[in-house]
């Protein structure tokens, strides 16, 4: 089972009794399990699942039987929810980890959650981890418990919930998305564990670059970010710990690196120029140092999206695709495993052939309506779908092209003040060779060259 701290994972299971006698008995446990939220309140981040009117937070403060779906990356409160849910609302808490659990040890938790409310006992939390391991059988056997209110089922999954989960499961839950904690919420997680008399109690304190370096490496996940502070504080020297530090204790030096800064826009650059200048190694290396920085992998998928079609264009137009299809894969699967797609459509750019005849070309063409060249459409080529165009000459004489065996008619499409102008130039090299032929033909018939 995936372990997670803070805010997500690693909760004990608790068979019996309310969560609060072992949720408080923290000694000697791990920093990110001593330093999980016990409240509502005491969550940093996901504002959206959790300000004042939510569906979430209604259910808890109405103490309502609830089946919830928690959709997110590792370290973003999965579990941490799960626990303020039970504690919140005084019920047994009982997880069972997807990966080991079966069919069996599902029935007897909720042949036991019933047998305790017939009793008149508490209701029971399950908390199912990594859900989406779950077989369709296995997920079939929650239904019961969830649709007689036999327990509170609190499911995780880092898999879309759509393609993972069966769905009368889902169509009987709520699905709450959680997002990766941003930098400022990282923050504050490391500074309450500095000073929280649950965590490190003042002991140490933290340079800013040691401080930026661990949040950089966090990568939103707030687990990460406290294993990480708690080695460091280990080999503090005088009760500080210093970039040097913190280097050595997750073994990975630091990226000098600023987001908002020059660094970022002077890498970003030099990305961006080594794929243009087809250099495969040199875009793998800037594209590793924004990764290992932490920087916004959606960023740096806007800007091979933007790359495809400025610098390669008509030269291989499946690079555009493949820039997308990458794009829509960070959306996916998250960081890190998104550097691997990433990393594919850095080499896929860098070997394709090159032409910025597209960006020349919507550059001229707005170049010229910016100078007032927008002249009146041709009226052959105006709307003629309604009454009383005719008698305006609309649409009258336009040719229909499919009517023409090439599949081309010689016609004025554009407007006089610019009938003359060319704006695209293919280029010679890749696809756009082909493309340049058959530009230059479709020219000739159309303007009766």
């Amino acid at each position: 089972m995936e372990q997670e701290g803070l805010f997500g994972g690693g909760a004990p299971s608790v068979p019996a009794g309310s969560l609060s006698g072992a949720d408080d008995d923290v000694a000697g446990k791990p920093l990110a399990v001593r330093m999980r939220p016990r409240t509502l309140d005491e969550i940093v981040g996901q504002q959206h699942l959790l300000g004042p009117g939510t569906p979430l937070r209604r259910l808890v403060e109405e103490d309502q039987p609830m089946a919830l779906v928690l959709w997110g990356p590792p370290g973003t409160g999965k579990t941490t929810l799960a626990y303020v849910v039970s504690r919140a609302t005084q019920r047994r808490f009982v997880e069972l980890s997807a990966v080991t659990a079966g069919v069996k040890d599902v029935r007897a938790v909720i042949d036991t959650a019933r047998r305790e409310l017939a009793r008149g006992g508490p209701g029971t939390v399950l908390f199912v981890d990594e859900v989406h391991r779950f077989s369709k059988t296995q997920q079939d056997a929650l239904l019961p418990g969830v649709e007689n209110r036999w327990v509170s089922l609190v499911a995780a999954t880092t898999e879309n919930p759509y393609f993972a989960l069966i769905s009368p499961l889902l169509s009987r839950s709520l699905l709450l998305t959680l997002e990766p904690l941003d930098d400022d919420a990282i923050r504050e997680v490391m500074s309450r564990a500095l000073r929280s008399d649950r965590g490190l109690d003042g002991t140490v304190t933290i340079d800013d670059d040691a401080h930026d370096h661990l949040l950089r490496l966090s990568g939103g996940d707030a687990r990460r970010a406290l294993t990480y502070l708690e080695a460091a504080a280990g080999g503090a020297v005088d009760g500080v710990i210093t970039l040097d530090v913190a280097e050595k204790a997750v073994d990975r030096a630091a990226v000098r690196y600023d987001r908002d800064g020059d660094q970022h826009y002077d890498v970003t650059s030099a990305m961006i120029k080594s794929i243009r200048g087809s250099d495969v190694d040199a875009g793998l290396h800037y594209l590793a140092r924004m990764a290992e920085a932490g920087e916004d992998p959606k960023f740096l998928a806007r800007r091979l999206v933007i790359l495809a079609s400025e610098d390669i264009g008509m030269a291989d137009p499946t690079a555009l695709q493949t820039a997308v299809a990458g794009a829509q894969a960070v959306q996916l699967i998250g960081w890190p495993e998104a550097q691997i797609t990433l990393a594919q459509v850095v080499i896929a750019l860098a070997l394709a052939p090159k032409s910025n005849s597209v960006v020349r070309a919507i550059g001229s063409a707005v170049a010229d309506v910016r100078a007032g060249l927008a002249g009146a459409v041709p009226p052959h080529l105006r709307d003629a779908h309604y009454a009383g165009s005719k008698k305006l000459g609309h649409g009258t004489s336009y040719s229909y092209a499919h009517d023409d065996p090439r599949g081309v008619v010689r016609q004025q499409y554009a407007p006089d003040t610019v009938v003359d102008k060319q704006y695209y130039e293919p280029g010679t090299r890749g696809a756009e060779r082909d493309y340049a032929d058959r530009y230059a033909r479709l020219r000739k018939i159309i303007r009766g060259e």
